[in-house]
């Protein structure tokens, strides 16, 4: 829930967030004495709109300027399809699409789809991105058949 605070002709805006483990509130900046033409979205603001709310939580300047992280432990599920057979036509083209962008390190999400080790993930995939940064984007990585 979004609480917006007015003193003259500057505004504050934070968001008060619950944590799921302590459940503890707190407020997290997301402007602080600025002018109110500055501010835009201030309707949205105003009526909670949930989808800023995601966007504020998700930001990482955000987070970074008022000292959080998020825990994405048990977040996210994966839903893949069986590792083709040795007669399959090689190599395969796999698509990854993130429903919700929970940030994770490609190499563990091929790791846990595909049922590779991290020695068998350098040697058989191939990916235009680091595989050992995280990140909530979707990518393409091919699959090298086992040699």
């Amino acid at each position: 829930m979004f609480r917006v605070n007015a003193n003259k002709k500057l505004l504050d805006v934070w968001l008060l967030a619950d944590c799921v483990r302590c459940g503890a509130t707190t407020k997290i900046a997301v402007h602080e004495r600025v002018p109110v033409r500055s501010v835009d979205r201030l309707r949205a603001f105003e009526d909670n709109d949930p989808r800023l709310v995601e966007r504020v939580l998700l930001d990482p300047r955000v987070a970074r300027r008022n000292r959080f992280t998020l825990d994405w432990d048990g977040a996210w599920h994966l839903d893949a399809p069986e590792v083709p057979p040795l007669d399959a036509d090689w190599p395969v083209c796999v698509e990854v699409a993130f429903e919700a962008p929970v940030p994770l390190r490609p190499d563990r999400l091929i790791g846990r789809g595909l049922g590779l080790s991290r020695s068998a993930i350098e040697r058989r995939v191939k990916c235009e991105i680091a595989l050992t940064r995280k990140t909530s984007h979707a990518f393409t990585f091919v699959l090298l058949p086992r040699l």
